[in-house]
């Protein structure tokens, strides 16, 4: 069957709608969604069965995978993950925006999405969509890209998206044109941020 597809507007999101989205997020489902850079596919991060979809539709194997939360805020980011307090002030400069934050993740996060990998990415985009969506939900939601290299038209066009990934998502979600740049990514493992990539979100000011 293939993916449903409507439109939601940033600036307003209809909470009808994003009631149905948690619903089916909750039920394992996996959606395609607006952020501030890159349209991401993303489930909950709660959901083994969800997760295991996203891992074969993605082609990765083992327990490898790199994952990025989308929050609502910080106010939890303690239970995710290991955050000193000179990372929380630049977080709380560059948040909400196109920044994901590379961060040791807290003890129970490797077990609970069965993977060997010791770090999480943090999000918390500029757009109201996604937000809504794990506020309602209550929890974040995986999220990961749905292109790996370079621009590609299906990143940015809602309708080509849903050509492309209607037989194998449950939702797609027209927030309008995306945009053709990531976010940048800034490692916080180590004694300093180090930028591992440059993406929409500039340094100045945050840095």
């Amino acid at each position: 069957m293939a993916a449903e597809f409507f439109k939601l507007y940033p600036d307003n999101p209809e909470r009808r709608k994003i009631e149905h989205i948690v619903d089916v997020l909750r039920d394992g489902g996996l959606i395609i969604y607006p952020t501030d850079t890159i349209y991401g596919l993303g489930c909950d991060f709660s959901n083994t069965k969800a997760l295991e979809k996203v891992k074969r539709l993605k082609g990765i194997k083992g327990k490898s995978m790199n994952f990025s939360f989308i929050c609502y805020d910080l106010s939890n980011i303690a239970e995710y993950a290991k955050v000193d307090t000179p990372t929380f002030k630049l977080m709380k400069r560059a948040l909400p925006g196109p920044y994901t934050f590379i961060l040791p993740s807290s003890s129970s996060v490797p077990k609970m999405l069965n993977t060997s990998k010791k770090t999480i990415g943090i999000r918390v985009p500029d757009n109201q969509i996604p937000r809504m969506i794990v506020r309602v939900l209550g929890n974040p939601i995986i999220t990961t890209s749905i292109h790996e290299e370079g621009v590609q038209e299906y990143a940015t066009d809602p309708e080509i998206i849903f050509e492309d990934f209607k037989n194998l998502v449950d939702i797609i979600i027209d927030g309008g044109y995306g945009e053709v740049e990531p976010s940048t990514i800034i490692d916080c493992t180590g004694d300093e941020p180090v930028v591992v990539r440059e993406g929409m979100g500039t340094l100045e000011g945050v840095l």
